[in-house]
């Protein structure tokens, strides 16, 4: 609300809209911090549309992010990993539209390893009044008017960008609220972590091998814990870069671009770092369809340009 006066034709819907949010993410905590005993961890026996196993928390997750945004009134379409189409709000006169992740890494969560949300809203497309259509929902990423993420962990942490920089407001389960606690988050131009599940080395691009080899040969501290959020958020704090190539079973990547690598790659640029495919910037890729996928590059500057430049080596051979 402080900064809306900095928006053309800010009226206090987006601010509302992260309310929305940051409500549901409430709710969504509390349901986490009982999952030791409650029955809400482990598989839930059904497939979301990516064909992957759904947990439980999961199906709660986008549960309760779909009702605070259709409740909330400020949006007129959702799309989700958790769902096969758009989802319509019925609020047509809405502005805005929202992509998300309900809960990234929640096959973590029987092990309290940290997961989270992540989403990204854009301004509809469409006249205000009418129903939505898919062109509202598949943005690029330049386009997007806001981003962010929710890190469930030791503590509970709400980082995002209006495009104004990044800034992360952490949780008082005492007193029910966030509060600022990393204005301005700026990630070191170059780190000494690489993220990444090396058990998949083997089905790695060979620049990419050889680009891992080269961290090891300086050094280079190796983490990663399998939660998006968790892997990124660390990197964004202490500089680094995460990476999740192409492999021979995933040959166009397993990251959603609308859900998980646009709202991270505008986070990151507003935070001074990049976010590429290997090819372009990750805010300039065209989508074409609700769940399409991405490799993803991303954090410190200087280490996403050296896998870029690799990745240009490889294409002029």
């Amino acid at each position: 609300m402080r900064n809306q006066e900095a928006f053309q034709f800010a009226s206090g819907e987006l601010s509302q809209l992260l309310r929305d949010i940051a409500l549901a993410s409430k709710i969504l905590n509390r349901e986490i911090n009982r999952a030791g005993l409650a029955d809400v961890t482990g598989l839930l026996g059904s497939q979301n549309v990516q064909g992957e196993a759904q947990q439980k928390l999961d199906v709660i997750a986008d549960i309760r992010f779909l009702r605070a945004l259709k409740n909330g009134g400020e949006v007129c379409a959702i799309i989700s990993e958790e769902e096969p189409e758009i989802i319509l709000t019925g609020n047509n006169h809405a502005k805005y539209v929202v992509a998300i992740d309900p809960l990234d890494g929640s096959s973590n969560i029987d092990a309290n390893v940290s997961i989270g949300t992540i989403f990204s809203i854009f301004r509809r497309k469409t006249p205000i009044g009418t129903v939505p259509t898919i062109k509202d929902c598949i943005q690029r990423g330049d386009e997007q008017v806001a981003a962010g993420y929710i890190l469930y962990g030791s503590s509970t942490i709400l980082v995002y960008t209006t495009g104004k920089g990044v800034n992360g407001f952490t949780y008082d389960n005492s007193l029910g609220e966030y509060f600022l606690s990393h204005p301005q988050m700026q990630v070191n131009d170059n780190g000494k972590i690489f993220s990444c599940n090396e058990g998949n080395f083997y089905d790695f691009p060979q620049n990419i091998q050889d680009y891992l080899t080269d961290c090891k040969k300086k050094r280079y501290a190796g983490r990663y814990i399998g939660s998006l959020v968790g892997d990124f958020h660390r990197n964004l704090l202490k500089g680094g870069v995460y990476l999740y190539p192409p492999t021979l079973q995933n040959p166009e990547g397993k990251l959603r671009l609308l859900y998980e690598c646009l709202p991270l790659a505008f986070i990151i640029e507003q935070a001074g770092g990049k976010a590429s495919d290997g090819k372009q910037r990750i805010l300039e890729i065209q989508p074409q369809n609700l769940h399409q996928r991405s490799p993803l590059y991303i954090g410190s500057s200087t280490m996403v340009d050296a896998i870029e430049e690799s990745c240009k080596e490889v294409a002029v051979n």
